[in-house]
């Protein structure tokens, strides 16, 4: 094959990687972070998304939680394949994962598929978390709040294979 032709052939492989925009980076900052946690209701346990964006091919949503003292730990696994990352930016509680969900029923989830719930966890990982910490839990693992010892609020960033997260 002549130079030519290389050059052609390089050309025709170059072309459709150009033609793709480039993907945009997107910041969320502390103070919008502390001022949307703050915004939550504090007369029950909430969670919902401060961002989720589109990252070439799946999704990625950032979301605040807040959980009151003497609000209800339900043991819940989502069915679900969206990974979720807790990073606790307040207060302390005692998380259960893994094992088994008791009493467990399926209902609809606020962000669109089912979930696992039930009234506690059986057999599972017990651990004191606090600010600072970060869990790490793949999708559809049983988790439980199952002692709060004061109100603990936490950013929560899913990612999302299937596009499920609502864009934001």
């Amino acid at each position: 094959m002549s130079n030519r032709g290389v050059a052609t052939l390089a050309v025709l492989f170059v072309l459709p990687l150009a033609a793709e925009p480039p993907l945009s980076t997107t910041d969320i900052h502390a103070a919008d972070i502390e001022a949307f946690i703050k915004s939550l209701p504090r007369d029950k346990s909430a969670d919902k998304p401060i961002r989720v964006v589109d990252v070439g091919g799946y999704k990625v949503g950032v979301y605040g939680v807040f959980r009151p003292l003497g609000s209800k730990g339900t043991a819940v696994a989502h069915k679900t394949k969206i990974a979720e990352v807790y990073e606790i930016i307040l207060g302390a509680g005692t998380l259960v994962t893994g094992g088994k969900i008791v009493d467990v029923k399926e209902e609809k989830a606020e962000l669109g598929f089912s979930n696992l719930v039930g009234t506690r966890i059986e057999g599972g990982v017990t651990r004191r978390v606090a600010k600072g910490d970060i869990i790490i839990m793949p999708g559809g693992v049983p988790h439980w709040w199952s002692h709060l010892e004061g109100d603990v609020a936490y950013l929560v960033t899913r990612t999302d294979p299937n596009g499920e997260l609502t864009l934001r």
